[in-house]
């Protein structure tokens, strides 16, 4: 019996779980929290809502104490009904609402109209935000029903879909799980409005893309931290859990390391960075950062930026006028 006999694609799928989970994601079954069971978190029975509305709502209130009711039923519904033309385009709006955050409009108490940009996601602290894998999550869409194999959510938005197939299965590769996730953008598309990456593997290899991608363009993630890489005896599937979804390193790959691009005609693209491009951007800044503070002597009085995902436009000037 060759070794990898005995895996299973459920295997595989506890695996994944059990890594998200170490990571610190809730990790729920999506049965338990269909519409109508005792944990529910989903209100249509028929599966077609593809957003946690509790923990959306409840990340909106958190994340934006200061603006009123109104305002913040005015960033959920855009969020929620974002009008383009294609997937693609609806992905490009609703990603701007996440990153930049969502524009809004209040009354004050004097009735004037205040405008300001509502926090969808809470890039600076991590842990502010709600972390959730969610296995076997079915949706409906028009004449199909879908159950992908692994979910994830932050503050309730479906922002990963991981597709898993059977290593032992010699016909069901990591391509067969690529072109599953095509059949879903194709038939459950609103899954994918508001998707920022995309991961299939057997088990053994794994491959992550972005929306809309060419299989040329689904290529591994060879670290986890990024100074070397990943051992050998390592998965490919856990190196890009690991290194990809690491609470830390998923917000800096969806707030910097995302874009689209316009090739005209009406023609769009989204473009993530490889592994190697992330960790050598994150490595430059850092570089760039210890040589300011060296050059200022007193690096404390200095720029101080936490992170070295963090653009040097965000800086704060140096307290010496000479630095």
């Amino acid at each position: 019996m060759p070794p990898d006999a005995r895996i299973t694609e459920s295997v595989v799928e506890d695996a994944a779980l059990a890594w998200l989970e170490a990571l610190g994601y809730t990790v729920l079954h999506g049965p338990d929290i269909a519409a109508d069971e005792p944990h529910a978190e989903r209100s249509d029975p028929n599966y077609h809502d593809v957003v946690l509305d509790d923990r959306l709502r409840q990340s909106l209130v958190r994340l934006n104490p200061e603006l009123p009711r109104e305002a913040l039923e005015d960033a959920y519904r855009k969020l929620m009904h974002s009008d383009a033309p294609s997937l693609l385009e609806r992905n490009r709006a609703v990603h701007g609402m996440t990153v930049d955050g969502v524009t809004v409009e209040y009354r004050r108490e004097d009735g004037s109209i205040a405008g300001t940009q509502a926090r969808v996601i809470d890039f600076d602290t991590p842990e502010n935000n709600d972390w959730l894998a969610v296995n076997q999550f079915t949706v409906s869409e028009g004449q199909h029903t879908r159950r992908p194999d692994v979910v994830l959510f932050v503050n309730g938005l479906p922002l990963a879909v991981i597709e898993l197939k059977n290593p032992a299965d010699e016909n069901a590769t990591i391509w067969s799980a690529y072109q599953q996730l095509q059949t879903y953008q194709t038939q459950i598309p609103a899954l994918f409005a508001t998707n920022a990456a995309l991961v299939v593997s057997d088990g053994v290899q794994a491959r992550i893309g972005s929306l809309g991608a060419g299989k040329e363009w689904f290529k591994p993630w060879r670290t986890i931290t990024g100074r070397e890489d990943a051992s050998s005896r390592l998965s490919e599937l856990q190196i890009v859990l690991e290194g990809v979804f690491e609470k830390r390193r998923f917000l800096d790959l969806l707030r910097y390391f995302i874009v689209f691009e316009d090739l005209g005609g009406g023609r769009l693209t989204k473009k993530m960075a490889g592994y190697h491009q992330f960790h050598a951007v994150n490595v430059a800044v850092e570089e760039t950062l210890r040589a300011v503070r060296a050059a200022c002597g007193r690096w404390s009085r200095c720029w101080r930026v936490p992170r070295s995902s963090e653009r040097l436009s965000r800086r704060r000037p140096c307290a010496r006028a000479s630095c």
